[in-house]
């Protein structure tokens, strides 16, 4: 399910456009100042940003700023006032991938969403980090750490949990973690995947045999829910 992140101070408008995502199947988070909206962009790297220009605590131009400075290439739809021409040139130049003014039909920039994730293939690049629980994983460094202490990970296990949170809520097949993680040149069996989720399990779970993060879906495959 893919996540979208609205920063607007309107708040008729963040509810509208809050129900009209949802039914279209979106996960939806909200944050009404600019502060809240890069720490919401930033700690839970959403699929997609509608991003407000004039908002309180630090305007749109800012927040896509700071994100495009800090290699964060998560899709960003900048909402501009009529007759701000400036501002969406500014967007565009500072690495926005669209714009769409106010006012606007919900159908336009639904379409205009689903276009900017086709090009983007939905992803935000690569995943520097990310946390769950209470463990926290750096992905350049190749650290990780459950309640403060080191975590030894396999690269592989690395590459799991990266796929693993970049999809988290979905049910992906073991066929779909072959491609992605061991690639299409290497055949190992299903099995495979099996096995090191159980030893990735091992390590990241309170309880392995009850899992959390890494849940088994019957027939199907896996879903991580951290």
């Amino acid at each position: 399910m893919r996540r979208v992140l609205i920063v607007e101070d309107d708040e008729a408008m963040s509810v509208a456009l809050r129900d009209g995502f949802e039914y279209e199947g979106y996960t939806v988070m909200v944050a009404q100042d600019g502060e809240v909206g890069l720490r919401l962009a930033t700690a839970e790297r959403p699929d997609l940003i509608l991003l407000d220009v004039m908002l309180p605590k630090m305007n749109g131009l800012d927040i896509c700023k700071q994100l495009r400075n800090g290699g964060n290439g998560v899709p960003i739809i900048m909402l501009t006032a009529r007759g701000q021409e400036i501002d969406k040139v500014l967007g565009l130049k500072l690495g926005a991938d669209d714009y769409i003014t106010k006012p606007f039909g919900f159908m336009e920039l639904l379409a205009r969403a689903e276009a900017v994730l086709r090009r983007s293939g939905g992803q935000n690049g690569p995943l520097s980090a990310c946390r769950f629980g209470d463990v926290e994983v750096d992905f350049k460094r190749h650290e990780a750490h459950k309640a403060g202490r080191p975590l030894d990970l396999s690269p592989r296990e690395f590459e799991l949990l990266s796929f693993f949170f970049q999809h988290r809520g979905e049910v992906v097949t073991r066929e779909t973690l072959l491609d992605a993680v061991w690639g299409y040149n290497s055949i190992p069996l299903t099995r495979t995947v099996d096995m090191h989720i159980a030893k990735l399990r091992k390590k990241i779970e309170d309880n392995p045999a009850d899992p959390h993060f890494v849940v088994t879906v019957h027939r199907l495959g896996y879903k991580f829910t951290g």
